[in-house]
């Protein structure tokens, strides 16, 4: 039989792809979860029929949310993951050798169970002793902490489901209190061509938390529009990559101090898109 599946986009267009076996389908708590084995893109996890990742393509998505911020502060040492139950942020975190310690918090532990099952290249990094896993809610973790942090990342699902309060101004004011006076937050956010509004939006939400907000780019191919999104709040402007050079290089496949340059280094459609969310928006 030939089987194919299709993520189908609100803008009209989808993505679609032969998959040679259904690994695994349910129905958890908050989504519906399945893994597929795809003939082009190995093992592909989709949540609510949406792809969220794929062994092909992670590269880009995981070392461009995790290398930027980590090489835009000073000296990360304790970093908070916020979603990314499939583990490759984790993963990438833990490649810089000042961190001590990562939380990973994931609201759905089934997430986190069937990527470690069927998705082990990506969640190797869950056994690090330096990662400390939580099953819980987001946003309820950063209102109700005691630690402190120097990176956060929102590694989170579309706004859509259980996701819709990460991507609020109330969620972003609360991990702003709980970061370090140097310390940068940043949260995937959406397609510029595939999702304008959300990119926007969530542009202008962490301009009001942070004095400091950028946004940067990369490809993601499986990803709506194919160019993706990062919105990075920072306390004090920590973004130039110079302290690459004096740091050890890490193993990547995507990521380098040039490409992070190049991320910042927005398309004029992007700059007019974010010209009303905040006042700082670099041209």
């Amino acid at each position: 039989m030939d089987l194919w599946f299709t993520e189908k986009h609100p803008s009209g267009v989808g993505l679609t792809c032969r998959v040679t076996k259904t690994l695994h389908t349910e129905r958890s708590a908050y989504q519906d979860i399945a893994v597929l084995q795809t003939q082009g893109l190995g093992r592909m996890l989709v949540l609510d029929g949406l792809v969220q990742t794929t062994e092909a393509d992670e590269f880009f998505y995981h070392e461009m949310i995790a290398h930027v911020p980590l090489f835009s502060h000073p000296c990360p040492r304790h970093v908070l993951v916020i979603g990314g139950g499939d583990g490759g942020t984790v993963r990438e975190v833990l490649k810089h050798p000042s961190v001590q310690r990562v939380d990973l918090v994931e609201i759905d532990s089934r997430v986190i169970e069937l990527c470690r099952q069927y998705m082990p290249s990506l969640s190797t990094g869950l056994n690090d002793p330096r990662a400390v896993v939580t099953v819980g809610d987001g946003i309820e973790y950063v209102r109700t902490t005691t630690r402190k942090y120097d990176v956060i990342l929102v590694d989170s699902t579309d706004p859509i489901g259980p996701a819709v309060v990460l991507f609020t101004p109330d969620f972003y004011r609360a991990a702003a209190s709980i970061l370090n006076p140097d310390g940068i937050l940043v949260a995937q956010s959406d397609s510029p061509i595939s999702n304008p509004e959300s990119t926007s939006r969530t542009y202008a939400f962490i301009g009001e938390s942070f004095p400091i907000v950028n946004l940067y780019l990369a490809p993601v191919p499986t990803y709506p529009g194919a160019v993706w999104s990062f919105t990075m709040g920072s306390k004090k402007h920590l973004l130039l990559p110079d302290a690459v050079s004096g740091r050890p290089p890490l193993e990547t496949r995507y990521y380098t101090p040039e490409v992070h340059r190049a991320a910042f280094a927005l398309p004029r459609f992007v700059i007019d898109l974010l010209r009303g969310g905040c006042s700082n928006v670099r041209s």
